[in-house]
């Protein structure tokens, strides 16, 4: 099967396979690696349609675009249609992304307090009446990333993305469980089929696909037009590029090497401090160092031992020292 072109709105995407939107993960670090292994669109991290509102200075940063990144879509949250038309219409403005997406999925209780996030997933006349409000008021093509229901009595995953396409929306992405499961439990595909059947415009599926077969496999079944990868792709870009080739080639590649992973991690490692500086940026990739491990032999002890870093040097010396110790084993058998 070959890979079809995938378009939203008017942006052309060279292929339907689509980084999702991880707070705390999703800075142009990661992106940009994620586009450099041929993710078709990258997602930044959600921000609240107050914080761009009030200028908020970390928020702004979490705004920037870099060129490289392109396609990307930039994802805003919020309770209020005033509040959230607002932002949206500040970076439909002042940034160069090329999406807006609503987040309707978002399960963080911070979040749902206030009104936003999966809240809505229980009123489609509330979806259809704040996703139009944006639509009228920005140029750039509008989204939507939902959950599929609240809880197993209330899906109403169909309705809510009619209501998406209604208002104008251009694509919804379909997280196959409810806010109640958080990230347990299994993905329902069968909603995510229920939802492509009965909208036109392209629906992106997104829950539990770790392997480019999964991805496939996501495909067949459900008929969406794209497939979102999320914690599947944490620590492990290569599985990213894996998708894409299998999907255009049918062909499954290798995994990579402990030192092609440890060496990207690395490179995430300079981008992150180039953005935040080293101070920060070595205390937020101690989870992802952890992530770029994980699978490889004899990682448990370094994985400890990354907490106690917080230099650039002492991160890069342990990581490299493990890769030298693994191959200096591989060459005496």
């Amino acid at each position: 099967m070959s890979m079809s072109k995938f378009k939203i709105g008017d942006v052309e995407l060279k292929n339907n396979v689509v980084l999702a939107p991880m707070a705390g993960v999703c800075n142009p670090a990661f992106r940009l690696i994620a586009k450099e292994f041929g993710t078709g669109l990258v997602c930044a991290e959600m921000v609240s349609d107050k914080a761009v509102l009030h200028g908020n200075k970390k928020t702004m940063k979490m705004l920037f675009v870099d060129e490289r990144e392109k396609p990307l879509s930039l994802q805003i949250f919020g309770g209020e249609k005033e509040s959230l038309v607002a932002a949206a219409k500040y970076v439909d403005e002042n940034t160069n992304a090329d999406i807006i997406d609503i987040n309707m999925g978002c399960p963080v209780p911070k979040v749902v307090s206030c009104d936003a996030g999966a809240k809505w997933l229980l009123q489609p006349s509330k979806i259809e009446e704040m996703v139009s409000a944006v639509v009228e008021n920005v140029s750039k093509p509008v989204t939507v990333k939902m959950r599929i229901g609240w809880d197993e009595d209330h899906i109403y995953a169909v309705e809510n993305a009619k209501a998406v396409e209604r208002a104008g929306g251009s694509a919804v992405a379909v997280h196959g469980r409810t806010r109640v499961q958080m990230y347990e439990g299994q993905a329902n595909w069968d909603v995510i089929r229920d939802v492509k059947q009965n909208v036109k415009i392209p629906v992106i599926g997104n829950g539990d696909v770790f392997t480019p077969e999964d991805a496939k496999s996501m495909l067949d079944l459900t008929g969406c037009d794209g497939v979102m990868i999320g914690r599947g792709a944490l620590g492990n870009p290569w599985m990213l590029y894996r998708t894409v080739h299998f999907l255009t080639h049918g062909e499954l590649l290798g995994e990579p090497t402990p030192k092609e992973k440890i060496d990207v991690c690395l490179l995430h490692m300079d981008r992150l401090i180039h953005l935040k500086g080293e101070r920060v940026a070595i205390q937020e990739m101690r989870k992802h160092a952890a992530w770029y491990l994980k699978g490889l032999k004899h990682s448990a002890t370094v994985r400890q031992k990354i907490n106690e870093v917080d230099t650039k040097r002492g991160l890069q010396l342990l990581l490299e020292g493990y890769v030298e110790q693994l191959q200096a084993e591989t060459v005496v058998h």
